[in-house]
């Protein structure tokens, strides 16, 4: 277990570095709506969202909170809210429709519009170029389980940067690659909705590919000056206990959720651990003479998602029935050659989505990444919580449990800086509520409150708080419940 948080009170007073970027995080199919114009084909969110039986309620991201038409308004309420960086995704069906060829024109019309309204006032926009949205035609021609898909996120990739290159100075190729593979095409509960536990394998080698390819694509066409990176939602995971059959139980999860990317990715090399692991389900003869080479390109930066702890043990009987890990119900497991392991409920206070709040587990992420990435700048690139918020009569949205929470979290990033992390900047998930993929719109992780009916945006208490933050450089205290 991770050594007690050094105790910061409400009132303490937690600064920050003056040059610390205070963001907010978005991607666009959770956002923009929009989904059939300019010339915008589907997604494989598109398809997956209008299957029925797939998301709650049968919602689907067509209208989303309107981003693509209201982009102007968005960004004047984050200057409002005094944030100096904005992380967004690019919808690759809006700029590449077929995933193939040319780039269409309007479609990164918008994402212009949009880069030059935030550096208008003054916030810094980091792109993601992909968030999860691939172009169903793409998919169609097998996916990521499928090499070519790499090759095409390359050009792809290369297309944005001609783009943008020139206004945009910080980048990332993938969101969360492991929910891509993991939950995309092992459990299920992710577009485009497969359970095939060969395919999660091959899906996360030839993400890796993209990655390593959509550097180098990025690198050809940009000014030097520009930095690229990855976001990885890197798993913090924790034994039941010191049994030897939960260390190894542990072993066997953070090769999968963790050393499968990073391996490669900082280290040139997939654990040999994780191919034991797996040899029954993949033989890995996909990885091809110099990939490891591709992938491994040196990284500017690293982005790392953080929610809660995983907490594993080894099965003690069979493991039947929906998963209990944190990752959505499903019969299938998002994680093959482990099925001898058990995942258990984390103790403690928990979010709308039942994840616990425990912000050790973000020290501990950033202490990990310090020492496998030394030399590479950390920002915190998601990190917030889900609670069910409603206005008041009056029409303000108070939601002082998220406060909390990000007071607790961000604690936990100045206590890292102060242990010698290189920790550049925080992105709060979310700006404001959307559409939470297969949980449709019932989970609302934004700090700006979204009416669905009439999409009017109004700031919770928690945003108020964080504007505070951001433009003093010190946490304010968090108001009594």
């Amino acid at each position: 277990m991770p050594e007690p948080m050094t105790p910061v009170t409400p009132e303490t007073s937690v600064t920050f570095p003056p040059a610390f970027l205070w963001g907010a995080a978005t991607s666009a199919y959770q956002i923009e709506g929009a989904v059939r114009e300019g010339g915008r084909t589907p997604s494989i969110w598109d398809t997956f969202s209008h299957t029925p039986g797939r998301t709650a309620g049968g919602d689907t991201g067509d209208i989303a909170v309107d981003h693509f038409h209201r982009y102007r308004e968005d960004v004047a309420l984050m200057a409002e809210l005094g944030l100096n960086a904005y992380r967004f995704s690019v919808s690759w069906s809006r700029v590449q429709p077929t995933g193939r060829g040319p780039a269409v024109q309007v479609g990164l019309d918008f994402y212009r519009r949009l880069v030059d309204e935030l550096l208008a006032h003054g916030i810094r926009p980091a792109v993601t170029l992909y968030h999860w949205d691939l172009p169903q035609e793409l998919e169609d021609a097998g996916g990521w389980p499928e090499r070519e898909t790499a090759y095409r996120f390359a050009e792809y990739a290369r297309l944005v940067g001609e783009a943008l290159g020139d206004r945009v100075d910080q980048w990332i190729t993938l969101n969360e690659p492991w929910c891509s593979a993991f939950l995309g095409y092992g459990s299920g509960v992710h577009a485009p909705g497969r359970t095939e536990p060969a395919a999660t394998l091959r899906a996360a080698h030839h993400l890796n590919l993209a990655h390593g390819l959509g550097v180098s694509a990025l690198r050809s066409v940009m000014p030097a000056r520009n930095t690229v990176g990855v976001s990885l939602n890197s798993a913090v995971v924790r034994p039941v206990s010191q049994d030897p059959a939960d260390l190894a139980a542990v072993r066997r999860i953070d090769d999968l959720a963790n050393g499968i990317f990073h391996g490669p990715m900082l280290h040139g090399a997939y654990p040999e651990t994780l191919f034991a692991a797996t040899a029954s389900v993949s033989d890995w003869s996909y990885v091809e003479d110099g990939d490891l080479g591709a992938i491994g390109r040196r990284l500017d930066a690293l982005g790392l998602n953080y929610y809660t702890p995983t907490l594993v043990s080894a099965a003690r009987t069979p493991v039947s029935g929906p998963r209990a890990d944190g990752h959505g119900a499903s019969e299938h497991s998002p994680w093959p050659g482990a099925d001898d392991v058990a995942f258990h409920r984390m103790p403690g206070e928990r979010t709308e989505m039942g994840w616990t709040i425990d912000p050790t587990g973000l020290h501990e992420l950033i202490m990990r990444y310090s020492r496998e990435a030394p030399g590479v700048p950390l920002y915190v690139t998601e990190n917030g919580a889900a609670y069910d918020d409603k206005p008041d009569p009056d029409g303000r949205v108070h939601d002082p449990e998220r406060i909390a929470y990000l007071h607790g979290h961000l604690s936990a990033v100045r206590r890292a800086l102060t242990d010698g992390a290189d920790v550049r900047g925080y992105y709060l998930w979310s700006l404001m509520d959307n559409f939470e993929w297969a949980y449709g719109y019932a989970k609302r992780f934004g700090a700006v409150h979204v009416d669905y009916t009439t999409l009017e945006r109004t700031p919770k208490s928690s945003a108020l708080w964080y504007a505070q933050a951001a433009r003093n450089g010190v946490l304010p205290p968090v108001p009594d419940v």
